[in-house]
């Protein structure tokens, strides 16, 4: 930190996520800047008008013109007052009562603006340009199918008329969010990304994966392992007493989900076999929402809460000193050079980074790696914006390839992303920038509709990759007209250049070399980047066959209740009938079917009720299924299997 810094801080307080000043000598700082505004474009456009497009006129325009307009109104109340006295002497009570109202209009008008934030409109849409081109894969890539990505989309999983923004209606609430069908939709990823039938299996080979990639051995989780789930709760940095959220301009904005959260714990210890208590959760910078505790505490009692301070039900987060990450600039990017954790990160085995995917003003976007900018121990975040493609709002973008990204150092230290178990992106709610709430998706799948998605790989760059992609099609151009505004951050010039270096060393910046321990040894590729070849087809090199780069698997899990499809090997037939008394369901296949069948069991409204699997099925003989307790309805039974896949409806009386 430099010396000015330090001194500013003695009389300023700063937000620890954005670096804003919030309490002392910062409500001075917009009435002088206006004035200074002012000054400067009189000295600088009156003489050349011309001078009004620079950009610095515009960050001093919005400010300079404010200013006026306060004075202005200003002025104008005092006048009318004037003439109310004058009026009122003259015993003229009617029209001296109505100058009175007039005046206190314009004065509270000028107040009520005054009040409000002042930004430039920059209108801009930025131009990014891919180096490489489509379907160009560089790195490695990871996981148990390499480079392979999940997208999980449901739009019934949202409320399309969620209104986040207005108090009582925020996008976390459960009336607005389904439960089940987010259970539903991380559990298809889980499988899909680890080619499973159960999610039990599932979660064995991802943990097998994981510890054979990091010289642990062919082996599961075993019993006393930690895992620290880094959510996103940047907007819980400010709570009420009681940790409820407030009813501000930040309300309804954008962080990781509870409902996703939620989906991730029953994950962990109901198939994963991890006990509650060695889990712990929270975001370090800021609070737990009540909300979210209230939520997840009933069902997951024995979980840690962490929290910034002490609370009632949460419990303060521990620094550790006992391990650094030592940024790989080494002094000559940012404004620090290391870092310590807490030590319920240090001391975890296993690290699972939950962001809500967004835009970002300063990073372009907010992924997996950006999340950890709250997991260090400093007073801010704001000394690593010199790493990010936009430092601050009066920096020029690091335009260009091969500059030093902090996010790499992220990505790759042992104790953050070098702990990374699997990578899930909650992107159930998009947004361009990451204080706002949800804004509609136009593009295609979305087609004006909540992003309603969960993102899922073993590939950190890869998923990173695809969550670009997505992004930077839908906000392609700047619209402020819209509620929330669409920004184009995400298509920064060289937004991706961390990803290419996190990929492949031949794009790290010249003299630094990626070692966050300081141990002489520098990172590995991470994983693969490319882009698809086009935003309607989607395809990545794998796709296509032509390179072993990134496989996107899109899964739609929304049910199609207008008919049922069946997809069957030719001469196969099914029945699915229930035994007396509805305690079972009976499959009968009249050909033989090897190796596991999953059974899944919808609702009419697409809620997943139950789901199993069967280990085989013989040729004429019923395999069964035991129901659980159902109302009396109508069921879908969905069926799959590697040679089959295929829907039947049930009534149950």
């Amino acid at each position: 930190m430099s010396r000015k810094t330090g001194l500013i801080s003695r009389f300023i307080k700063f937000c620890p996520k954005t670096g804003r000043p919030v309490k002392a000598l910062s409500k001075w700082i917009v009435p002088v800047f206006s004035i200074l505004s002012l000054i400067w474009i009189l000295i600088r456009v009156v003489p050349k008008p011309q001078r009004a497009t620079y950009p610095c006129m515009k960050v001093a325009i919005p400010f300079a013109s404010s200013l006026l307009i306060y004075l202005s109104g200003l002025l104008a109340s005092l006048l009318l007052f004037k003439k109310a006295f004058r009026r009122l002497r003259e015993s003229r009570y009617t029209l001296a009562g109505l100058l009175v109202l007039f005046g206190l209009g314009f004065g509270l008008v000028t107040f009520i603006m005054n009040d409000k934030p002042a930004f430039a409109s920059e209108n801009v849409a930025y131009d990014f340009v891919d180096p490489l081109g489509p379907n160009v894969p560089i790195g490695e890539a990871k996981g148990i199918a390499p480079g392979r990505v999940v997208w999980v989309h449901n739009p019934d999983a949202t409320n399309e008329n969620c209104e986040s923004e207005v108090y009582g209606d925020g996008y976390f609430l459960d009336k607005n969010c389904d439960q089940d069908l987010v259970d539903e939709m991380l559990s298809t990823a889980i499988l899909k990304v680890t080619d499973q039938v159960a999610e039990e299996a599932a979660w064995g080979s991802i943990f097998h994966y994981f510890n054979a990639n990091h010289d642990k051995g062919e082996i599961g989780y075993t019993e006393g392992e930690k895992i620290f789930i880094k959510v996103n709760a940047v907007h819980a940095w400010s709570t009420k007493a009681d940790l409820s959220i407030k009813n501000n301009d930040a309300y309804g904005n954008v962080d990781t989900s509870p409902q996703v959260i939620m989906a991730v714990l029953r994950q962990l210890v109901y198939n994963a076999g991890v006990p509650q208590d060695a889990i712990y959760i929270g975001d370090p910078y800021t609070q737990i929402f009540k909300h979210v505790y209230e939520k997840l505490s009933p069902e997951f009692p024995d979980v840690h809460y962490m929290s910034k301070s002490d609370s009632d039900l949460r419990e303060k987060l521990q620094v550790s000193n006992s391990d650094t990450l030592s940024y790989s600039d080494r002094g000559t990017v940012m404004l620090t050079d290391h870092n310590t954790f807490f030590d319920c990160i240090v001391n975890a085995d296993y690290v699972l980074s939950l962001p809500a995917i967004k835009g970002h003003r300063w990073a372009g976007v907010t992924f997996f790696g950006k999340n950890h900018f709250g997991s260090n121990t400093a007073d801010g975040a704001w000394r690593l914006h010199p790493g990010l493609v936009k430092p601050e709002k009066d920096i020029p973008i690091r335009e260009g390839y091969r500059l030093y990204r902090v996010i790499v150092d992220l990505m790759s230290y042992e104790h953050l992303g070098g702990k990374n178990l699997i990578y899930i992106g909650d992107f159930l709610w998009g947004t361009s920038y990451e204080h706002d709430p949800p804004a509609k998706f136009l593009s295609a799948p979305f087609n004006n509709d909540w992003s309603s998605s969960i993102l899922v790989s073993l590939d950190p760059v890869a998923i990173s990759s695809v969550a670009l992609d997505i992004l930077q099609e839908e906000f392609q151009v700047e619209d402020l007209t819209t509620t929330p505004h669409r920004y184009t951050y995400v298509r920064f010039p060289a937004v991706d250049d961390y990803l290419h270096q996190a990929a492949s060393s031949d794009w790290w910046p010249e003299g630094i070399s990626y070692d966050p321990e300081e141990d002489g040894t520098p990172i590995a590729s991470l994983g693969v980047h490319e882009h698809w070849n086009n935003a309607v087809d989607k395809e990545y090199s794998r796709n296509l066959g032509t390179g072993e780069g990134i496989e996107l698997v899109y899964k739609k899990t929304q049910v199609d209740h207008t008919s049922i499809k069946n997809y069957l090997p030719e001469g196969m037939e099914v029945k699915a009938y229930l035994s007396a008394g509805n305690s079972m369901l009976n499959l009968e296949f009249n050909k033989d079917v090897q190796g596991a069948i999953a059974i899944k069991i919808y609702s009419l409204s697409g809620a997943l009720m139950q789901q199993s699997t069967l280990e085989s099925a013989w040729a004429n003989m019923p395999a069964q299924v035991s129901l659980q307790n159902y109302q009396p309805g109508y069921y879908i039974v969905a069926i799959d299997h590697s040679t089959l896949s295929m829907s039947k409806s049930i009534v149950i009386n």
